[in-house]
């Protein structure tokens, strides 16, 4: 199984379609975004692109009441955690937060095999030695948003645990028209 790992989108919405449907191309599966999101409204346009998104909040939480009603909005599709989350893909267990120090810190435990963080803009991907003297993939996607950095995602097998850092295509952004998100009553 193929993920599109992306992070710290802050309201670029064309970016993180473009990088969400460049990674479908490339053959990804679902989306692992690790927060900084900001406005809810920057994904509506991932549903049309048919991948599951699995999102955390950052540090820039945006509107956490719209948050949970575009999840209700597209429940087969946007499945929004909070602050972090732990999911089990291809039989691996991953866990995503914003923070890097969070995540080197679950890491170290040994208790995942994938760890995915975001939050200083600077895309890595590292083996990390356990304190199960096992080894724990880090991954940092870099901003997808193109913040203070080019835009950046990461595509992972997760089957062979191998990782690679892309650019986002910004010659041709996917360009989706959305509304904004009407909360539930």
């Amino acid at each position: 199984m193929k993920v599109c790992i992306v992070s710290d989108s802050h309201d670029n919405r064309a970016l993180l379609a473009t990088a969400v449907h460049d990674a479908k191309s490339r053959g990804a599966e679902v989306v692992l975004h690790c927060g900084d999101v900001i406005a809810p409204t920057t994904l509506r346009g991932l549903p049309p692109i048919g991948l599951p998104v699995h999102v955390i909040h950052g540090n820039n939480t945006g509107d956490l009441v719209n948050m949970h009603a575009l999840m209700k909005t597209f429940p087969d599709t946007i499945h929004y955690h909070g602050q972090d989350a732990v999911l089990e893909m291809a039989g691996r267990r991953i866990f995503l937060v914003h923070y890097p120090h969070y995540a080197s810190a679950m890491a170290l435990t040994g208790d995942y095999d994938l760890v995915c963080c975001g939050h200083d803009h600077r895309f890595l991907v590292e083996q990390i030695k356990t304190i199960k003297d096992t080894e724990t993939t880090l991954v940092n996607p870099g901003t997808v948003g193109g913040i203070g950095k080019p835009p950046t995602y990461v595509i992972g097998d997760l089957e062979k645990m191998e990782f690679e850092i892309h650019s986002v295509p910004t010659e041709h952004p996917v360009i989706n028209n959305t509304d904004p998100v009407t909360p539930h009553k």
